[in-house]
C-alpha cells in the first residue's frame, strides 16, 4: 500500500497507461491469440527484462506475425492453448508475447527473420540460453510442435539452473553487437516514415522485412549475392535428421554425408556444436548460420560417441529458399502476381499434368519493372508455360526463386506464356 497518494495516483496512473496501450494495440493489429494477462507480458521487451531480474527467472520471448496465416495455429497453442506450455511459462519464466520489431534490440534478439513465429529465452543479463523455431519449404509448422517446445523449455531451465557456472557454452548464443540495432533506423529500410507511425495491420514491422533492409543495404554497397538467401541451413544440410518432437536426437544419419563420414551414429543426442550447448533445431542453425558457406568445418559433441569434425564441401548451405518471405524483395523483382492455374484451367488449354503453369493476374505496373513487363508485352491473364526456352516446372514461389538464381537486374527474362489459345514468345526486360 502505497504511503503518498500523490504517489498511489501516479503508479496508478502509469499502469493504466499501460493497459490502455496494450489493449488498443492488440485491438489494432486483432490479435485473437492475447488471451491469457496473467501468462504473458504483452508487447514489452523492457518490463519483461525487469521482471525476470526481479524474480530470478529466465525470460521467454515469443515474436509472432499477428496477421501472418501460417503458424496461427501453433502460435495459438503457445499463447492459450496448451496448458503444460502455460504452466511452465506462467510459473518458471517471465514470458513475453512481442508482436513487432519496431522497438527491439536487434543486436540482442538474432534469429531468422522469415519465421513467423520464433522463441527465444535468455537470462535477464542479456546472455542467451536458447531459440525455438524452424520453417522450410515443407511448411511454415513442419518442424514446431508442443513437445518439441516443452522439451527445449525444460533444457533451458537446467541451463538457468547451472547458471553462471556454465556461462562458456553460452557466451557464442548471442550474435555479435549489431552496428544499427533498431529496425527503424535500418538503412536499406523502405517506407521509414509509413513504418514510424502508430502500429497497426498495415504499417507493422514483419521479422521479415529486417532481412528486406539488410539484402537492401548490401545491394546499395554493392555486396549483395542471391546465395546471402542460404541462412539458417537445416541439419539435413550436414547430413542429420534431427527428431522433431524431440529437438536434439538423430534420427537418420544419411550415406555418404559429411556427418556419416565423421562417424555420428543414430539415436544419439547432439549436446553441442562449436562448444556451444545445443537444445533444439534452432540452436543447430544459429551455429551453422554462422560458419561459412564455403568448404568449412564444424565440431559436433554427441552425448555417446563424443567430438566429431565435419568437414563441409563448397555451397554446402545450398537449399531451397522460395518459402522465405524475404525473397520476393530480392532482386531482379518480377511485378506480377502469377499464382498457379487452376486444375480446370489446365485441362481447356490442354496443359499436360507433368507441366506447371501461372496465370497472370495482376501487373505491378506503378513500379519501374512492371511498367518495364507491359512495354515488353506482358498482360493480365496471360499463362506462363514456358522459361528460357524450356517447359514451366516450378510452382509460383520456386519460379521466384529460381529467377533469383538464374538471372540479374539487366538480364533479359524470356517467357512463353498462351494468350488467347496462342502461344507467344516474350522478352522481359528485369530492370529493378
Amino acid at each position: 500500500m502505497c504511503n503518498r497518494s500523490v504517489s498511489c495516483v501516479m503508479l496508478l496512473l502509469v499502469i493504466a497507461g499501460q493497459a490502455i496501450a496494450e489493449d488498443s494495440l492488440r485491438t489494432r493489429l486483432n490479435d485473437t491469440h492475447a488471451d491469457q494477462a496473467d501468462v504473458w507480458v504483452y508487447n514489452d521487451l523492457r518490463q519483461g527484462m525487469a521482471d525476470a531480474k526481479k524474480q530470478n527467472k529466465p525470460l521467454f520471448v515469443t515474436f509472432r506475425c499477428v496477421p501472418c496465416k501460417d503458424c496461427a495455429a501453433f502460435d495459438a497453442d503457445v499463447a492459450n492453448g496448451n496448458q503444460a506450455v502455460l504452466k511452465l511459462a506462467r510459473d518458471r519464466f517471465v514470458s513475453v508475447r512481442q508482436v513487432e520489431m519496431k522497438g527491439v534490440d536487434l543486436s540482442l534478439f538474432q534469429f531468422d527473420y522469415d519465421l513467423n513465429w520464433a522463441g527465444i529465452f535468455l537470462n535477464p543479463d542479456g546472455v542467451i540460453y536458447a531459440r525455438y523455431g524452424t520453417q522450410s519449404s515443407e511448411g511454415a509448422d513442419a518442424y514446431n510442435s508442443i513437445d518439441g517446445l516443452l522439451a527445449t523449455m525444460n533444457r533451458v531451465l537446467e541451463l538457468h539452473a547451472n547458471y553462471p557456472e556454465n556461462r562458456e557454452e553460452l557466451d557464442d548464443k548471442r550474435g555479435p553487437v549489431k552496428p544499427i540495432a533498431s529496425a527503424l533506423e535500418l538503412p536499406g529500410l523502405r517506407n521509414r516514415p509509413k513504418y514510424a507511425e502508430q502500429t497497426t495491420k498495415q504499417n507493422c514491422i514483419h521479422c521479415h522485412n529486417i532481412h528486406d533492409a539488410e539484402h537492401q543495404q548490401a545491394l546499395d554497397e554493392g555486396r549483395y549475392s542471391w546465395k546471402m538467401m542460404w541462412k539458417y541451413p537445416l541439419p539435413e544440410r550436414i547430413g542429420v535428421k534431427i527428431d522433431r518432437r524431440d529437438g536434439v536426437k538423430i534420427t537418420e544419419v544419411v550415406a555418404g554425408s559429411a556427418a556419416a563420414t565423421a562417424g555420428l551414429v543414430v539415436g544419439e543426442d547432439i549436446v553441442r556444436m562449436e562448444g556451444q550447448r545445443v537444445t533444439s533445431i534452432a540452436d543447430i542453425q544459429w551455429v551453422l548460420h554462422h560458419r561459412p558457406g564455403t568448404a568449412t568445418q564444424v565440431i559436433v559433441e554427441t552425448n555417446r560417441s563424443g567430438s566429431h569434425t565435419l568437414k563441409l564441401a563448397d555451397d554446402w548451405k545450398r537449399d531451397d529458399f522460395s518459402w522465405r518471405a524475404s525473397m520476393w524483395n530480392a532482386p531482379p523483382r518480377f511485378q506480377a502476381w502469377a499464382p498457379a492455374l487452376p486444375d480446370a484451367g489446365r485441362a481447356k488449354l490442354g496443359i499436360p499434368e507433368s507441366d506447371s503453369a501461372l496465370e497472370v493476374r495482376w501487373i505491378n505496373r506503378p513500379s519501374a519493372g512492371g511498367l518495364q513487363a507491359v512495354a515488353d508485352g506482358l498482360r493480365e491473364n496471360d499463362v506462363i508455360v514456358g522459361v528460357g526456352g524450356k517447359t514451366l516446372r516450378w510452382n509460383t514461389r520456386q519460379f521466384n526463386a529460381g529467377l533469383k538464381q538464374e538471372y540479374r537486374v539487366g538480364d533479359v527474362l524470356p517467357l512463353t506464356v498462351l494468350r488467347d489459345g496462342r502461344r507467344e514468345e516474350l522478352m522481359i526486360k528485369l530492370v529493378e
